[in-house]
């Protein structure tokens, strides 16, 4: 892969670097592992699923300690992103993975506090990042966290110029998501073992459509009563992950904020969903008919059968009477899709891109998808505009006689 900062390569940065490798080669100590990158769903521009944010991999050797001036420091700025501007702890994770990584790197050039960072260190740390192979979406982060705190330290007096100001980054690619169409996210939404049909013209036949319908209810029915029956947990994870798909499909919902929903977050009266999203903004989603159908049969003949003193008041809960976990939902997500056949395999945020471009094709104006969304820049909505828009281009290539 070719480096586009390899100019910015500092050579000092790679004397350091050798000589340390021999001084702990003659000392009989490992040489320190580079820190391992960690995508963050809550702030990875490109907005795909991937590991949380602590996912950090195999454990390698132990890293040497940050200098004292660097590791105060990280702790304070850590700190001030918890208790000052309330960022989860998925945010607060990714920070300390970003900047220890610019430590480490900062420290092999002799620098040892905030105030020792310049430009010429941030720049050859970037080109680091991107000889090892890492996206441009992951080194525009990396970047964007060190100008974060490269400002926090001249607001706090520990530095006295701020060198992430004037520190450029290439934009992140912009790689459309991958999204259903309206009739494979039908067939998703159906439960297992029903008729999906041969996904053709049939699915857009009324009486067909309706025959699926009724024989999706009789399938639920049945799943209800096996989970009142007790002793059945597939009917009862069938019950749970109807409503994952659902909810995720019809609220468009991040896997977080599906994760985190409690019983009176869902108002079944008017068919709504209060949302606590990012940055603890809440927001109140409409849901369609089959979702509040779904969570009803959930709350009636499912939830009772896993719920146990320390499940609270969480709306979806995991076989052992615990909140519903993210990872779960995903491989709910997954094993859904893959029993449908034929499928894109896409995660939670797949749905969310489904039902977002699904929204735009149906007439949706962009602000309200924004609303809908939780997205707190018009900007991030538009990505799927495009997505309309290129849909619409095959579309129009497939079926125009002179296309």
């Amino acid at each position: 892969m070719e480096c586009r900062y390899a100019w910015l390569l500092d050579p000092l940065y790679l004397v350091a670097q050798r000589e340390r490798v021999d001084d702990a080669g003659s000392q009989g100590s490992p040489a320190r592992a580079p820190v391992p990158d960690v995508e963050d769903p809550a702030r990875v521009a490109a907005g795909h699923d991937g590991a949380s944010a602590g996912d950090d991999g195999p454990a390698g050797p132990a890293a040497a300690p940050l200098p004292p001036g660097f590791a105060a420091a990280l702790e304070a700025f850590l700190d001030h992103l918890r208790l000052e501007q309330d960022r989860s702890s998925h945010t607060v994770r990714a920070y300390r993975s970003d900047l220890t990584s610019l430590f480490e790197h900062a420290t092999l050039v002799h620098a040892a506090a905030p105030g020792d960072l310049d430009l010429r260190t941030l720049r050859s740390w970037l080109a680091k990042l991107s000889s090892l192979g890492l996206s441009r979406a992951t080194v525009a982060r990396r970047a964007s966290s060190a100008r974060t705190f490269t400002a926090w330290a001249v607001r706090r007096g520990l530095s006295t110029s701020d060198p992430g100001a004037q520190l450029a980054t290439p934009r992140p690619g912009r790689h459309l998501p991958t999204v259903l169409r309206q009739d494979e996210a039908l067939r998703a939404m159906q439960p297992p073992s029903a008729d999906r049909g041969d996904g053709n013209d049939g699915d857009h036949d009324r009486r067909s459509a309706e025959r699926r319908v009724g024989e999706n209810c009789a399938r639920e029915d049945r799943a209800s009563d096996d989970a009142r029956a007790g002793g059945d947990d597939a009917g009862t994870e069938m019950l749970r992950d109807q409503v994952v798909v659902e909810l995720l499909y019809a609220g468009a919902l991040r896997v977080s904020e599906l994760c985190g929903l409690d019983i009176d977050d869902v108002d079944l009266s008017r068919n709504t969903v209060r949302v606590l999203g990012k940055g603890r903004k809440e927001r109140v989603v409409p849901i369609g008919i089959p979702a509040a159908r779904a969570v009803s049969r959930w709350l009636r003949d499912g939830r009772p059968a896993w719920v146990r003193p320390a499940s609270g008041p969480a709306l979806l809960l995991g076989a052992r009477g615990g909140r519903l976990d993210p990872r779960t939902a995903r491989r709910s997500v997954h094993r859904r899709l893959a029993a449908a056949g034929g499928l894109p395999d896409l995660g939670p945020h797949g749905l969310r891109h489904t039902a977002a471009t699904h929204l735009l094709e149906g007439g949706a104006d962009l602000r309200s998808v924004q609303e809908l969304l939780g997205h707190a820049t018009l900007a991030t909505t538009q990505i799927y505009t495009h997505v309309s828009i290129e849909r619409l281009r095959a579309t129009y290539e497939r079926a125009h006689p002179r296309a």
